[in-house]
């Protein structure tokens, strides 16, 4: 009997173009792959190629005998290639259109608005870079106090101010606001605090970014949450659910203290039906939208050398599962977004079945209807649950 899952996002570690990939522009992206073949044909991933992360990739680096998990890909169903769409269809709510986007920047009349609701005029308003945007206007932020606003390829409104000169929590606040215009026909996916700190054209983001997202409607984290289970987000979870199904949280800032927690959290004895939920939002937001390929494989290897701790920290009744959002290729050189991909899914358990191919799964939701079936709680509208499998 499995009494916990622990879930491990790896974000934005895609694995393969998905037949779609043409609508996005991705044809060819592979991110975890490219990272692979970047390093070269030494670099390897042990302990991820014992759970079959290799098979996923068509490479014999392990024999079959010493598989030890469960693996295969899983598609995106949404419409969309962004952390929300993602994370909300892996729990079971799958968005039926693609949330609003501003390419050009945002409306004249959305600007006004948030000008004049937070006192202040803004400086940007296109799609940027944060680590190249925040170099370009800091200085004039700092000189006027004008907040920077931007956006992506995603759907995000995204503020950046200096933490010390302008005021962390002033930040977030303007950012609530902004969270209130952003609403209806333009109800944006996420408002992202992007602070900074630096001064003279050098400036640096900060660990306190925090997101202010839309609520999914009946996830499993509502189901198990309502049955008396725990539900422990650890990462910016709490921020993509917007505190939905939520029965604790740790707001981690990087990789590491994000794995630290969730190790902390294994050791807690689960006496209730208890999901962690973790996300390592290192590899998006570090790495893959900045195209630095050495760097995400390096955060790949860092992930699976600490992967054996973790192994050994599982009880009897433990179920470990590792996937992705989506992709955000660092090879890729067409554009910094995201990337349309199939994720991996890796799946152990002690007393669960060894080398099992659970192959192509249609949607991201097979994850929230196998944690239903586990758990006993009502079966979700999407997803199709893999636990007879393993």
């Amino acid at each position: 009997m499995i009494n916990r899952i622990v879930l491990i996002v790896l974000d934005s570690a895609g694995i393969g173009d998905l037949p779609d990939a043409d609508k996005y522009g991705d044809i060819g992206t592979n991110t975890i792959k490219h990272c692979l073949d970047f390093m070269g044909s030494d670099f390897v991933l042990p302990n991820m190629a014992k759970l079959g992360l290799y098979k996923l990739l068509e490479e014999n680096k392990i024999a079959d005998k010493d598989i030890i998990g469960s693996y295969g890909k899983m598609m995106t169903k949404a419409p969309a290639k962004d952390t929300i769409a993602g994370h909300w269809e892996m729990m079971g709510y799958i968005i039926d259109k693609a949330m609003p986007v501003y390419p050009n920047g945002f409306p004249k009349e959305i600007i006004e608005t948030y000008e004049k609701s937070i006192g202040t005029k803004i400086i940007g308003n296109c799609p940027a870079s944060g680590t190249e945007i925040i170099n370009k206007l800091g200085d004039e932020h700092l000189r006027t106090g004008y907040p920077i606003v931007y956006t992506s390829a995603d759907s995000v409104f995204q503020v950046a101010c200096h933490e010390e000169r302008f005021g962390l929590q002033k930040l977030y606040d303007i950012c609530k606001i902004a969270r209130q215009i952003m609403s209806g026909d333009n109800a944006i996916g996420r408002i992202i605090a992007r602070p900074f700190i630096g001064s003279n054209g050098k400036y640096a983001r900060t660990e306190n970014r925090k997101d202010y997202s839309l609520s999914p409607k009946n996830t499993v984290l509502d189901d198990l949450k309502a049955a008396g289970g725990e539900t422990i987000a650890i990462g910016k979870i709490e921020d993509i659910f917007n505190f939905c199904g939520i029965t604790k949280s740790f707001h981690t800032r990087t990789n590491a203290d994000g794995m630290k927690e969730t190790l902390e959290q294994i050791k807690n004895k689960a006496d209730k039906k208890t999901l962690i939920f973790t996300n390592l939002v290192d590899f998006d937001m570090l790495w893959g939208h900045r195209r630095d390929a050495a760097a995400y494989a390096k955060g790949l290897k860092d992930f699976d050398d600490l992967l054996p701790q973790l192994i050994n920290s599982l009880d009897n009744q433990d179920m470990l599962i590792i996937t992705a959002d989506h992709g955000c290729d660092p090879a890729y050189k067409k554009h910094t977004d995201h990337t349309r991909e199939f994720v991996p899914l890796l799946v152990y358990g002690k007393f669960l079945k060894q080398n099992v191919d659970l192959g192509i799964r249609g949607s991201l939701s097979d994850i929230g209807q196998t944690i239903a079936d586990i758990f006993d709680l009502k079966a979700k509208e999407n997803g199709e649950s893999f636990k007879r499998e393993i």
